[in-house]
This record gives structure tokens, sequence and C-alpha cells, in this order.
């Protein structure tokens, strides 16, 4: 049975709507594309007023699938404006000098296009960009601890904070199964 795209956003995206992560990704199937677009501007134009956005980064038609991106504009512009992840992005090839929504065109037709997946995805998760850094150099090996994403730097900090993220989804999924809706969940920035 197909989960609804609202209990797999509360699912997949509640630290976002905590105001934990900056943002969170999530892999919705649906072979209805029209109903899916058609709650991804629903969705956009709820979350809104609380600074957050909805929307497609990559789909696949041959699957009936779609990865779908949920984000707080403030949080990520500020992650996307540290002098560290512009430079790193810039020798990646993506151009840091048209702000948010331009990177995340430039995500979107990477992953899109490339054959490789671009691994720097994980900055625009918010995960620490030494540990995207270092799971792109070794290929996603050797790291410190596993959990929302790979550490190989302070890999308590990474532990706790998994732990913060496993605690958020499993009482805010929790909560939407017994009634509470979306806008009630959703942390104001």
């Amino acid at each position: 049975m197909e989960k609804s795209f609202e209990a797999s956003l509360v699912e997949q995206c509640a630290p976002t709507l905590a105001g934990m992560k900056p943002a969170n990704l999530f892999l919705y199937q649906s072979e209805d594309r029209e109903s899916v677009y058609s709650d991804i501007a629903r969705w956009d134009r709820e979350l809104a007023p609380y600074a957050m956005s909805v929307c497609v980064v990559k789909e696949c038609e041959c699957e009936s699938s779609y990865l779908v991106y949920v984000y707080r504009k403030a949080g990520l512009a500020r992650v996307l404006s540290e002098r560290m992840t512009c430079s790193f992005l810039r020798t990646l090839g993506y151009d840091t000098s048209r702000g948010c929504d331009a990177l995340l065109r430039q995500l979107s037709g990477r992953l899109c296009l490339e054959r490789e997946f671009p691994h720097e995805i994980g900055i625009f998760l918010g995960y620490p960009l030494f540990d995207v850094i270092s799971f792109m150099e070794h290929k996603g090996r050797n790291y410190a601890f596993c959990g929302y994403w790979k550490a190989y730097f302070n890999p308590a900090g990474a532990r706790k904070r998994s732990g913060q993220y496993r605690k958020c989804t499993y009482i805010y999924k929790r909560m939407f199964e017994n009634g509470t809706p979306i806008s009630r969940l959703i942390v104001a920035a």
C-alpha cells in the first residue's frame, strides 16, 4: 500500500519540521504524477508561513519516484553561505554567487544528469562539512560512527544528534498517527 505524502513528510522530515535540521530528503513513490506535484505545491504553500519550502530535486518517471527536498530557507542559507562551505562547493563546480535557490537548482541538475551520486548533498542536509568531505575522500569507508550520516569527526556528537533525530521522528510519527495535524508539529524558526 502506498504511504500518503503527509505520512512520508512527517516520518522522513520530522527533524526539519522541529527546527533541528535545515533540511531533509525523502524518496516518494506514486503512479499519480499529477497528484504528487499537487501535494508538493500544497505543502509548499502550507509550509511557506514557517519559512519552509518543499520541492522535487529529482524525478524518475520510469520508477514513478520523486526525490523530495524539504528545507528551512534561513537554515539552509546559513549553511550554504559559510565561507568554507562555499569554497568547497566551488571546487565541485557550483556557482556560489547566486544564492540558495540557484545552488539547489545546481544540485538538482547534478542529481539528474551525473552518473555519480553527488555526495555533497550532505551539506544541503546540514551535515558537518568535514564529515561530508571525508565521506567523499574515503568513499564512505573508515568512519567513526554511522547514524543519520557517517561521521569522521566528533562521533560522540554525531551519536547524540542522531539519537535526537530518532527520538524526534518517533514522537512526531506517533503524534501524526494520533491525529495531530502537521501544522501543529512545525516549530517556528
